[in-house]
């Protein structure tokens, strides 16, 4: 089973009280942030976590990581289990499997640019962005599938964005991105074909 959720309506949120509910090492990673926002996002994120993991699996023991050799975080009393975690100022994603690697990013769409284009898409990609309708969209779209196939590998953002899409790994994934333009974010999940 794969499951994601998504909260984009955190404005109610009080961190306070939202600290005291995660376990204190994502406690430490939250209060690392320097500014609020990065607090909230870590927290509402975290949070995600615990209630996709509670409703759909029926965990709610102890949720401290472990990190693999690649940096890529698991849950140490869960290993059966792979997650993925994504935050961005428009809301907050998180997907779990217990079959497959997943990987999930979620982006605020933001006004096309250009240079950054050229530095992460193949010519392909920046051809077919620019003949968009909306290259903003198509752009973060092409992004959040960039960066939830290295979030499920585990590899993170590499040199080279521009060669990510391609070879046998992209043909072994399945993909499923969601655009909210009127929220103002897109979020893809990547999943390991089985």
């Amino acid at each position: 089973m794969i499951t994601v959720g998504i909260n984009d309506q955190m404005d109610s949120m009080i961190l306070e009280q939202e600290l005291m509910m995660v376990t204190p090492q994502r406690r430490e990673k939250a209060l690392a942030f320097k500014h609020e926002q990065g607090r909230r996002l870590s927290v509402a994120a975290f949070r995600l976590l615990q209630t996709e993991l509670e409703e759909k699996f029926h965990i709610s023991g102890d949720l401290t990581f472990g990190y693999a050799d690649n940096g890529k975080p698991f849950l140490l009393h869960y290993p059966q289990l792979d997650f993925s975690l994504s935050h961005c100022s428009k809301g907050v994603a998180c997907a779990i499997s217990d079959e497959c690697p997943v990987g999930i990013d979620i982006e605020r769409i933001r006004n096309y640019n250009r240079q950054l284009a050229e530095r992460v898409l193949s010519a392909e990609e920046l051809e077919a962005t620019e003949s968009h309708p909306h290259p903003d969209v198509a752009f973060i779209e092409l992004w959040t599938r960039k960066e939830a196939l290295l979030k499920m590998t585990g590899e993170g953002i590499r040199d080279d964005l521009r060669k990510v899409l391609y070879g046998p790994l992209y043909e072994s994934v399945e993909w499923t991105t969601t655009i909210k333009q009127e929220r103002g974010w897109i979020c893809t999940i990547a999943a390991q074909k089985r």
